[in-house]
This record gives C-alpha cells, sequence and structure tokens, in this order.
C-alpha cells in the first residue's frame, strides 16, 4: 500500500473534488429534464415493448402499494382494537406509531423504491429495447441536424449502429477482460436486503440519547467521503448536527438511492461493453458528480406512486441520451479492443467544465437549437 504523505493526500482529495464538481451535479440535473424532454420527443418511445405493457407496470404499481399499505391497515386495526381497552382519543402514541413505521418503510428501508426497481429489473430486455430505441433517436436527431455536412464525418458521431453490434451480455463472457458476471435478480434482492438491514441499525442507534445524535451525521460522513474527499466529509458531518434526524435520513437514503438507480439505468451500456472492474470504477469515478445530479433528478420522479413504473421507461430512454454526452461513440467489435480502457477516464470533462453554465442549462423551447458549437463532440448531440 502506498504511503498516504500530505502531497498524496493532497492529491486525492483534489481528485475528488474535482470529479464532484457541483457544478457538474447541477448539469447532471439538467439533463434529466433535457434528456426527459429529447425522449419523449421519440414518436416510437411508446411503442416499446415496455410501454406495450403499460397496463401490467400500472398494476404492479398498484399491487405495490397495496402490499406497503397492508402494514399500516393491519397496524390501523390493531391500534383500534387497542381502543377497547385504552382511550386512543386522548393518547398521541398511535399517532406516533402508525407515523414512525411509514417513515421507516418510506424512507429507511425505502420499500416502494425497492419493490419498482425490482419489477423493472424483470424487464430487462423490454428496457434495453427502450435505450436502444432512444439511442437511434438520438443518432436519428443529430443526422438531421447535421445533413449539410460531410456523411463520413456524420458517421464517425453515431452510437446505434456500433453499438448494436456489442450483444446485450457479451461483456458477461469477456473473461480476458476480468468482467465479472452480471448479478442476478437474487443478488439484487440480496444486495438490497443486506442495505436494508444496515439503514434500519443505523436508524434504530440513531435514537439511543446522547450518542444517537452523532450516528447519522457520521454515517453521512463516511457514505461519501471516499467520493468527495475528506473535507467535504466532515462539512457533511458538521451540517447533519444541526439538521433534524428524519431530513439527514431522506438525504442519505436519496443519496444511496440515486446512486443505485444511475448503475441500473445504465446496464445496458455495460452490457455490451466488457469494462474490467477496475476501469468500471474509474469510469463511475470520473463522472460521479454528473451522475448524482442525473440520479438524483430521476430517483424524485420516480418516487410518484403508481406512476414511478411508467418514468422508469423515460429515465432509460433519458440515458441513452445521456451516454452520449460522457462517451466516445463505440467501434465494430472487431475493433473494440482497448475501447473500454480509453473510455474509463472522461476525455471530454475539461471541456464539458469549460463551458458556461448558463450556456448548457438552455430552456426547453430552445432544447433543440444546442449544437456541437456550444459542447464538446462527445458530449453534445
Amino acid at each position: 500500500m502506498a504511503k498516504m504523505t500530505p502531497e498524496v493526500f493532497k492529491a486525492k482529495a483534489l481528485e475528488s473534488l474535482q470529479s464532484f464538481d457541483p457544478g457538474l451535479v447541477l448539469r447532471g440535473a439538467q439533463l434529466t429534464v433535457v434528456g426527459a424532454y429529447r425522449a419523449l420527443q421519440n414518436p416510437n418511445l411508446f411503442r416499446s415493448r415496455h410501454y406495450r405493457q403499460a397496463a401490467l407496470a400500472v398494476l404492479a404499481g398498484l399491487l405495490v402499494k397495496l402490499l406497503l399499505d397492508l402494514p399500516i391497515i393491519a397496524l390501523s386495526l390493531i391500534v383500534s382494537f387497542s381502543g377497547l381497552f385504552v382511550d386512543v382519543k386522548t393518547a398521541s402514541w398511535d399517532t406516533w406509531l402508525i407515523s414512525g413505521v411509514r417513515f421507516i418503510e418510506k424512507n429507511v428501508l425505502q420499500l416502494p423504491f425497492f419493490l419498482m426497481t425490482l419489477t423493472m429489473r424483470l424487464q430487462n430486455s423490454a428496457l434495453d429495447e427502450v435505450f436502444m430505441e432512444s439511442l437511434q433517436w438520438v443518432d436519428t436527431t443529430y443526422m438531421r441536424k447535421h445533413a449539410s455536412d460531410n456523411p463520413a464525418t456524420v458517421q464517425q458521431h453515431l452510437y446505434h449502429q456500433n453499438l448494436t453490434l456489442w450483444k446485450p451480455g457479451a461483456a458477461a463472457v469477456a473473461a480476458t477482460l476480468g468482467e465479472k458476471r452480471p448479478r442476478k435478480t437474487d443478488d439484487f434482492i440480496k444486495r438490497m436486503i443486506r442495505k436494508g438491514v444496515i439503514s434500519l441499525v443505523v436508524y434504530f442507534f440513531s435514537t439511543v440519547p446522547v450518542i444517537g445524535r452523532l450516528v447519522l451525521p457520521a454515517a453521512s460522513a463516511f457514505s461519501i467521503h471516499p467520493v468527495v474527499g475528506i473535507g467535504p466529509a466532515i462539512a457533511v458531518f458538521a451540517a447533519g448536527l444541526s439538521v433534524p434526524r428524519k431530513q439527514v435520513v431522506i438525504a442519505l437514503q436519496a443519496y444511496h438511492a440515486s446512486r443505485n438507480l444511475v448503475r441500473q439505468l445504465l446496464e445496458p451500456y455495460f452490457s455490451r461493453i466488457a469494462f474490467t472492474p477496475a476501469q468500471r470504477k474509474k469510469w463511475f469515478r470520473e463522472r460521479q458528480g454528473l451522475l448524482l445530479g442525473f440520479g438524483i433528478g430521476f430517483y424524485l420522479f420516480l418516487r410518484i406512486p403508481i406512476l414511478g413504473v411508467l418514468i422508469y421507461g423515460i429515465a432509460e430512454a433519458s440515458t441513452a441520451y445521456l451516454i452520449t454526452k460522457i462517451t466516445d461513440p463505440p467501434p465494430p467489435p472487431s475493433q473494440g479492443e482497448g475501447f473500454a480502457a480509453s473510455q474509463a477516464e472522461w476525455q471530454g470533462k475539461k471541456d464539458f467544465l469549460a463551458v458556461p453554465l448558463e450556456r448548457t442549462i438552455t430552456p426547453i423551447v430552445n432544447v433543440g437549437m444546442v449544437n456541437r458549437e456550444h459542447i464538446p463532440p462527445s458530449s453534445t448531440r
């Protein structure tokens, strides 16, 4: 292990801050809106298999809501029954108990979000179709905007045609690159249960008198430290001491959920391009600020009851637009050796950051006017 000298520590802190630039978070949030707008312009979006199953998706949302309401209904019945022995009209414990269970269910364990994402994982192939259909639409729009340019130049900036040649699951068999097998649904469930248990334990420890006040701020600082560095982590810890406990829980869980959401939305891309674990880790670290802003934006939309499963399809379609902003167009598989390694580092990052924020946060009515003169080739479509 390399010795952590002051120079190394300073370099790592600077790297973390640069990859988590607040401006990138804001631009990522912008991409939530712009990407959704671009996706909704695609006339074929709602003809995809995901939206042909829209009725089933809404039904699934209703069933999820019913399942989550069952414990509350049961608890309400128990409270009503206890009214035969206790004057619940003058006591406040019943309201406190029910509201507490709702908060734990919705914000600590995030059961609505977990069940919705689990439902979406069962539609992997349909969501892959949404992603590729939207990528084709992005390319079509780009070709139309650059119809007068050199066809050979235009062809070099297209994504769909070559990425289609990289078949879904191709990354899983890239043993020579050390790529792990994609996680199965049961692995996803085990991982989410483990996170739920940890969240529940941390939450209950935060209710312990005196030392409990430090638990959530410490957990928040510990969670974001690898991403933003020690300085901002200490600032988060200090801020957490003055913020109500419930608000800290909501913010911390939203942070983790949005990061997990982005990773799931990017699966159609990573199932094709064979990154090694180290390359994939660097890929996310290089873009983490932008991805966090993008993830938080859609996380908030996906929390809309029932409609979340429908919005998820729009989020997947928007991810195709996102890919064209933060990666280079893929070559054919026969020429793909070294492509993943070249994408681990975000080559266009400095150019992207150099663009004034007010020139990229464009009103929706003018979104179609943004072109490659405003933002570098790999980041604007």
